[in-house]
C-alpha cells in the first residue's frame, strides 16, 4: 500500500471546508495548492493552503471547483483524511442550508450542536480489520462553535446559536411533506453534507463546527417563494462575506499555538474494540493516522 503520509507538505492548523469562493478573503497571503491522495481515494479538489491572521490554514472545496460534485457524490473521507495529512485540528464548515423555523430568516446564519442524519453514506474510516465505535451525543466542538457565534453576534449579525440539523441524502429539496415532518420534529435547519462531515471529524479527533448560512425557508413555508438554486445561490452570495468576517475575527480572537481543551481531541481513547494482536496490516497502515497513539500504547502495556 501507498504511503499516504509524503514528506514536504505544508502544514495547517485550522481547515475551513465550504465553497469555492470563501478562500478570496482579505488578508490572506502565501496561498499554494497542494494535491493529496489518501487511503480513501482522492478529496474533491486540491487543498489551498495560506496565512490568515497569523494562522496556518487550509481550505478545500466540498463539492470541487465550478461545484461539480452533487452531496452524494463527495469523498467525505477523503476530504477529512486529507485535512489529517496536513495537521489540521480544527475545522470550520461553512454550507448553504433551508430554514425551518419563522424566526430563522434567509441570510440568518446558525451554528447547529446536533444533527438528525437520513442519509446512507460512508461516513466511517473504520471496518475491514478495525473496528471503533466513537461517541457522538455532542456532535460539534463547544469550543470552537461557541466562538464562531459570539464573534458573530459582536459583528453585529443575525445569528442562531445552537440547535438541530437535519441531514438528507440530496440532490433533491424536500417534499411539503417531508418539510412538515422535519419541522414537528422541532429541527431547526436542513441540509445534505454537515452530519457526514461531523462524524469523521470525531473519529479523526478534529473539531469540527458548521457555519449554516440560511438560503431559503425549505418547502413548507406558504408565503415564501418555493425554494430554487437561483434562490440559493443569490442567498448564499449576500452571505459569502459575512461568514469571512466570522472565520477572520474568530481566527484573530485565538492566541497563537494554543490548544482546544475540549473532549474531540481524544474521542478514540478507549474506543477502539479490535485487539491489536487481530489489526490487519493493511487496515493499521490504512488508518495510522488516526490509530497508531493508541496501538502502540496498547502494544508497550502488553
Amino acid at each position: 500500500m501507498t504511503d499516504f503520509k509524503p514528506e514536504g507538505y505544508p502544514t495547517a492548523d485550522f481547515g475551513i471546508l465550504g465553497g469555492t469562493g470563501l478562500y478570496d478573503i482579505k488578508g490572506i497571503k502565501e496561498l499554494k495548492t497542494v494535491e493529496l491522495n489518501t487511503p480513501f481515494g482522492l478529496p474533491s479538489d486540491a487543498y489551498v493552503t495560506g496565512l490568515l491572521e497569523g494562522k496556518k490554514v487550509a481550505f478545500l472545496s466540498r463539492h470541487g471547483r465550478g461545484h461539480k460534485l452533487l452531496p452524494a457524490e463527495i469523498n467525505y473521507r477523503a476530504n477529512i483524511y486529507g485535512f489529517k495529512m496536513l495537521g489540521v485540528s480544527r475545522i470550520i464548515s461553512v454550507n448553504s442550508v433551508g430554514s425551518l423555523k419563522e424566526e430563522i430568516k434567509p441570510t440568518d446564519i446558525v451554528f447547529p450542536d446536533q444533527f438528525y442524519d437520513k442519509t446512507n453514506r460512508e461516513n466511517t474510516f473504520f471496518g475491514e480489520g478495525l473496528a471503533a465505535h466513537i461517541g457522538f451525543a455532542h456532535p460539534v466542538c463547544p469550543d470552537l462553535s461557541n466562538l464562531l457565534y459570539k464573534t458573530g453576534k459582536n459583528l453585529g449579525l443575525r445569528v442562531h446559536d445552537k440547535g438541530t440539523y437535519v441531514c438528507i441524502q440530496g440532490p433533491h429539496f424536500s417534499t411539503i411533506a417531508e418539510s412538515h415532518i422535519y419541522r414537528k420534529w422541532n429541527c431547526e435547519v436542513i441540509g445534505m453534507t454537515s452530519a457526514t462531515e461531523a462524524k469523521l471529524c470525531r473519529e479523526a479527533e478534529i473539531c469540527y463546527a458548521t457555519m449554516s448560512l440560511i438560503t431559503d425557508y425549505d418547502v413548507w413555508h406558504e408565503s415564501e417563494a418555493q425554494v430554487s438554486v437561483e434562490m440559493i445561490l443569490d442567498n448564499m452570495k449576500k452571505n459569502v462575506h459575512n461568514a469571512q468576517n466570522i472565520i477572520r475575527n474568530a481566527l484573530k480572537a485565538i492566541p497563537e499555538g494554543s490548544e482546544s481543551t475540549c473532549e474531540c481531541r481524544d474521542a478514540l481513547r478507549n474506543c477502539i474494540v479490535t485487539h491489536h494482536d487481530a489489526v490487519s496490516p493493511d487496515a493499521r497502515k490504512k488508518l495510522s493516522l488516526l490509530v497508531d497513539k493508541y496501538l502502540k500504547s496498547e502494544e508497550k502495556g502488553k
